[in-house]
């Protein structure tokens, strides 16, 4: 038997072992493969996605750094988050968001988008045409349709300047009856740390899945004339279920179809009707108390 002086032994334990002539194929091959990955990796992690959404008092996962999300009343004093937006209701099913870096987005897009005349992000639904328009201005940058017009899901995964814009496909009741499968899109805008969806033309109720695929939302855009898109007592059975800090009706008839959604939601949220079209949030100014804001339209 050899003797192997102890300084050899220390550098010994902690080198590499060498690759072997038949091995380095086998490990080019996976490094090869790694790489391949990664770069067809997203650009963003999503902030708000959660894994665990319909598990009795699990948390919300942030899929960039796999930490518990805090729940509002901590990420309305934390400093150290990001995102800033300013919301403005255009009409019907159009809110105009403006980023902190000026990001302009205007959601189900028939061609009005208010006081912008060429913002630089479009969302649409086809489930009427008030919600889409089939000759967007060519000078918009990006339009996402919440369908696919060659058949199948759309799939939606885009980060612009300080916004990600990503899509949750769910079905529509078809004009000659039946569901048209994956005909309208949940948008999610993630602002920094700001989470803001908006629903589209809904008819269904959202299931377990969508809801994780959604993620948290601390904003949320809703339709509320409880006929044309979801029942009533479905839209409030899901608004309770996002917790969002703030709702902000849309898509409702008159003062009447308004009025029954505020006083179905209001022993959950606290009702704000606004005097001003624009309202700001950050993920510090966010509402303590879960709120609804009725802005004026225009």
């Amino acid at each position: 038997m050899t003797d192997v002086p102890f300084a050899d032994l220390s550098r010994d334990s902690t080198a590499p072992a060498p690759v072997s002539r038949a091995a380095a194929p086998r490990l080019a091959a996976f490094l090869s493969a790694a790489c391949a990955l990664l770069a067809a990796a997203p650009a963003a992690a999503s902030v708000c996605q959660s894994v665990a959404q319909d598990i009795p008092g699990a948390a919300f996962l942030r899929l960039a750094a796999a930490t518990p999300a805090p729940p509002p009343f901590i990420r309305a004093n934390a400093p150290d988050l990001s995102g800033e937006v300013t919301i403005r209701f255009i009409g019907h099913a159009t809110y105009l968001l403006t980023t902190g870096e000026g990001v302009t987005i205007a959601t189900d897009y028939n061609g009005w988008s208010g006081p912008v005349d060429v913002p630089d992000i479009v969302t649409m639904n086809h489930a009427h045409e008030t919600h889409w328009t089939a000759r967007p201005d060519p000078r918009i940058p990006h339009v996402f349709r919440g369908w696919n017009p060659g058949g199948g899901k759309a799939e939606h995964y885009r980060e612009v300047g300080d916004v990600l814009v990503r899509n949750v496909p769910t079905d529509i009741r078809g004009w000659g009856g039946g569901v048209e499968h994956d005909g309208n899109s949940v948008f999610i805008f993630e602002i920094g740390d700001l989470c803001v969806g908006h629903l589209g033309h809904l008819h269904h109720e959202l299931t377990p899945s969508h809801h994780a695929a959604i993620g948290r939302l601390d904003i949320v855009m809703a339709a509320v004339d409880g006929g044309a898109t979801v029942a009533l007592p479905t839209m409030l059975k899901m608004l309770r279920r996002f917790r969002a800090s703030v709702v902000l009706p849309m898509h409702y008839w008159g003062i009447g179809s308004l009025d029954r959604f505020l006083a179905g939601i209001s022993s959950d949220f606290r009702v704000i009707r606004s005097e001003v079209q624009e309202v700001t949030f950050t993920p510090r100014t966010l509402p303590r108390t879960p709120s609804v804001y009725v802005l004026p339209e225009g």
